[in-house]
């Protein structure tokens, strides 16, 4: 008991000593890991360079999913862990390496794409920031809801107004309200594409309107997210700064 105890602290803690050093070594191998990823995609390289590459990813593979299968062994609520986000990130993060060890009959094109999800170690440099914008995402979600309704009917408003300017100037590119959808996405979002735009009077006037609401669609979420972090922060000051970490 003492000794799961001990590894307890050191996989799910991070405000022991045990833990600070576990989570920098994984933090290390994670940095090692996306080096590796990055540089095996570079053209030329000799085959003891990518047999060294290949070596790397084999024993990155196998320490973390060590420390996959530790944090199940060492979580309180273990289906909670293997459910949750970063149960998954940690599972998805090594299964295409064991997947590629037993590829007998299936489509190594599809291997190479599930080599994608890799990838989603990144997402564990920052356990704790994404642990926050997460919590902050559920403290705005009524707001974002009613954001997102009145977001829609902007688009809508949008693209009905600018086939209505549009149409009979640019029938080929805002023949109908679906056409004009387009068009309203990148203008309300400040995009701008370029690729159609207003030649009429009316519809540029409409467009200074659109692009003025824009402002506003952008400029919401953001407030959204800095009030649910505020909110998230000051949660985990409260807690001592453990509230991030996953069990």
């Amino acid at each position: 008991m003492r000794i799961e105890r001990h590894i307890r602290n050191t996989v799910q803690r991070s405000d022991t000593v045990s833990g600070r050093v576990f989570d920098a070594v994984v933090l290390v191998l994670i940095v090692v890991f996306l080096v590796a990823m990055a540089l095996s995609t570079v053209p030329g390289l000799s085959p003891a360079e990518r047999a060294a590459l290949a070596t790397t990813e084999m024993i990155l593979a196998a320490l973390f999913t060590v420390e996959y299968l530790l944090r199940v062994w060492t979580a309180r609520n273990k289906w909670s862990y293997i459910l949750s986000f970063y149960g998954w990130v940690d599972l998805l993060s090594v299964l295409p390496f064991w997947l590629s060890l037993v590829s007998v009959g299936l489509d190594l094109r599809v291997l190479r794409a599930l080599r994608l999800i890799r990838v989603f170690r990144v997402f564990r440099i920052a356990r704790g920031a994404i642990a926050r914008l997460g919590r902050a995402a559920m403290y705005a979600r009524e707001e974002a809801l009613v954001f997102l309704v009145v977001t829609l009917v902007l688009l809508y408003i949008a693209a009905t107004g600018i086939h209505h300017f549009e149409s009979e100037a640019q029938p080929e590119k805002f023949r109908s309200v679906l056409d004009s959808l387009w068009w309203a996405v990148v203008t309300l979002t400040t995009v701008g594409y370029g690729d159609a735009y207003p030649v009429t009077v009316g519809g540029r006037v409409f467009t200074f309107i659109v692009l003025l609401l824009g402002m506003g669609v952008v400029a919401v979420p953001a407030g959204l997210v800095a009030s649910g972090l505020s909110r998230a922060v000051a949660e985990t000051q409260e807690h001592g700064g453990t509230a991030d970490t996953p069990t």
